[in-house]
């Protein structure tokens, strides 16, 4: 019997390792999944590489874990958010690297990695810093650059409905980047607001199927 329901955080992250490529969902606090985040606190990896959109906001989740110092380098779009104190603290003080990269690109970069792709070519960031050092190929008299695959030791996600095959339902909005992030990473972790029984969840709303899920932890607070 396939069951991927997990009881406790600390179950749910056991084999995160130090030095892992943790891709984190979420679109500031919303889809985000702090339960986890702040669970590997007491869970011990360190020199955590972290994907996310946002560097964090405000004291818990993703702050609290760079607040903690575990993280050593964070890939985001915007680092910046209404309360960024942790990041801009461990930044200033130069325990976190940041690498800036565009929204949209940071999407695809994940989905290449998910796909099996090797990369793509994009004309963001051509011509600008961001674009600096990486290779370019001009097509159609445009100068595009090469966006490699961005894989991901582990994925911490958050949807709304799971069955415990693993098959997840978001609430509106928190869809954003979990569901790329689930295709793109070794192990995927997903918190969930409720665990439903199997088949009760409508096929053509089952936004992440359960093939790309490994755990689930029910943490009942909405999303």
């Amino acid at each position: 019997m396939i069951d991927k329901t997990f009881a406790t955080a600390a179950e749910a992250l056991s084999g995160v390792r130090d030095g892992d490529t943790v891709l984190c969902g979420g679109f500031g606090a919303v889809g985000a999944p702090h339960e986890l985040l702040e669970a590997l606190i007491d869970q011990g990896s360190r020199e955590l590489t972290v994907v996310s959109n946002n560097a964090g906001d405000g004291p818990g989740g993703l702050s609290a874990l760079i607040a903690a110092g575990r993280v050593r380098r964070i890939i985001c779009s915007y680092p910046r958010s209404a309360d960024p104190r942790a990041f801009e603290e461990a930044y200033r003080a130069g325990s976190l690297e940041l690498v800036l990269v565009p929204q949209g690109t940071l999407s695809e970069r994940m989905r290449a990695a998910a796909a099996g792709l090797g990369g793509y070519f994009s004309r963001v960031s051509a011509n600008t810093e961001l674009g600096r050092g990486k290779e370019t190929r001009e097509i159609d008299g445009q100068v595009y650059v090469f966006e490699p695959p961005l894989p991901g030791d582990v994925a911490l996600i958050r949807a709304h409905h799971a069955d415990r095959w693993g098959n997840l339902l978001f609430r509106k909005s928190a869809r954003n980047f979990n569901p790329v992030m689930a295709m793109a990473a070794r192990l995927t972790i997903a918190q969930v607001t409720d665990i439903v029984p199997l088949g009760s969840l409508d096929p053509d709303q089952v936004h992440t199927p359960g093939i790309f899920v490994d755990r689930i932890l029910r943490t009942p607070d909405p999303c």
